[in-house]
């Protein structure tokens, strides 16, 4: 054939179907990244959640822990922000109260026990605070419409028709409302209005109540009513409820027994960590569940001994267990041991934290309000979130 022949070939490729493909531009690293955030968001359009990282589902484990990892990463999240039509890049809105939590999982978080979930080794996010949440107590002008009411609750606590509880027990900031007493630091406060500022139209926001506080010295605040709450659990205040207040119902439920564990090990990694203690659930008496602590990896291989132990009611086990380990998650032991059956194990639910502090995150568990805190480990104690 011809050189002509060969061209004529060409001259009738009309098609284009015997030209060269043009080589496809080097991808780079950006262009990656672009195209596996596509990827996550194809998934939410088309299921209307965003991927698990722990589900055995392959495809999608895949794009869950992809998106984990541009969530850890502030210089990824930067970079994608115009892509994220669907606002899974920022961070949700903190959920107003512990059903809110529950009620809205999207994350499968509370379905998960596996231990996957530990949060430690995520960035740490500073602390800031709102000028707005410092209120300073004021002369009450108009005292004199408040005193008799206190000396009224007062008579009451004598004559027995009212009783002190632990603010606690009370229901925690939901037994903050409007005509509460409570004690704080030995001063009985008159919650007199609680105020609820309104959006703005089409303004997502997560509304801050105020209270009007009236103490019985003659001096009022205007503290938020969740910060209220914070200084009544922090300094051990009082509810005043009347005497026949029960903390539980006849048709309450038992669900199980949060417990606190302290290790007896001789071994001296162990014994050096401070404050170590173990934070576990139960359905069944504690007491049956350490029996064999000393050969079991999770009590750390060794005899223990029962801190504390409290009885549950109406309450997912599960979902306490979550709230609970996120809480501590930065003081988590990290530690491995070998079992005799010579096999590594990485007991879980340890902490280095103050006795004091897993009790009040345990009564802050009961009472709902956990969702408003953090615990600031340098600092050694739990904290109202910004």
């Amino acid at each position: 054939m011809s050189d002509n022949d060969f061209q004529s070939i060409f001259d009738s490729d009309e098609d284009g179907l015997l030209d060269t493909p043009a080589k496809a531009p080097k991808l780079t690293s950006s262009d990656r990244l672009e195209r596996s955030f596509l990827e996550i968001i194809e998934f939410y359009r088309e299921h209307r959640r965003i991927p698990r990282s722990d589900t055995s589902e392959i495809a999608e484990r895949k794009l869950g822990a992809r998106l984990d990892g541009i969530l850890a990463n502030e210089n990824k999240i930067a970079a994608l922000n115009d892509l994220d039509e669907f606002g899974l890049l920022h961070e949700p809105e903190a959920p107003a109260s512990l059903d809110d939590l529950l009620g809205g999982d999207d994350f499968g978080l509370l379905d998960d026990d596996s231990g996957l979930l530990d949060t430690s080794d995520l960035p740490a996010r500073a602390r800031r605070i709102d000028p707005n949440e410092v209120a300073q107590r004021v002369k009450s002008s108009d005292f004199g419409a408040f005193e008799p009411l206190f000396r009224q609750k007062h008579e009451e606590l004598r004559a027995g028709l009212s009783k002190l509880v632990s603010f606690g027990a009370a229901g925690g900031q939901r037994a903050i409302k409007e005509g509460g007493f409570f004690v704080l630091s030995g001063v009985m406060l008159f919650v007199a209005e609680i105020t609820e500022p309104k959006a703005a139209p089409g303004v997502r926001t997560r509304y801050k109540p105020r209270t009007r506080t009236v103490f019985e010295n003659g001096t009022e605040s205007n503290l938020y009513r969740r910060s209220l709450a914070g200084q009544l659990y922090e300094n051990g205040g009082l509810a005043v409820v009347p005497a026949t207040f029960e903390e539980l119902l006849a048709d309450d439920e038992a669900t199980g027994y949060i417990y606190v564990l302290r290790s007896l090990s001789d071994d001296p990694q162990i014994q050096e960590v401070p404050d170590l203690h173990k934070i576990g659930f139960s359905r069944g008496p504690v007491e049956k569940r350490i029996a064999h602590a000393q050969s079991e990896a999770t009590y750390l291989m060794a005899p223990v001994e029962i801190v504390a132990s409290y009885r549950t009611y109406n309450l997912k086990i599960s979902a306490l267990e979550h709230l609970l380990h996120r809480v501590f998650s930065e003081k988590r032991l990290r530690l491995s041991q070998v079992g005799k059956d010579g096999r590594v194990y990485e007991p879980s639910e340890w902490y280095s934290v103050p006795l004091k502090m897993v009790n009040q995150a345990i009564d802050l568990i009961t009472s709902g309000d956990i969702v408003d805190y953090e615990y600031d480990a340098e600092a050694r104690e739990l904290r109202l979130r910004p």
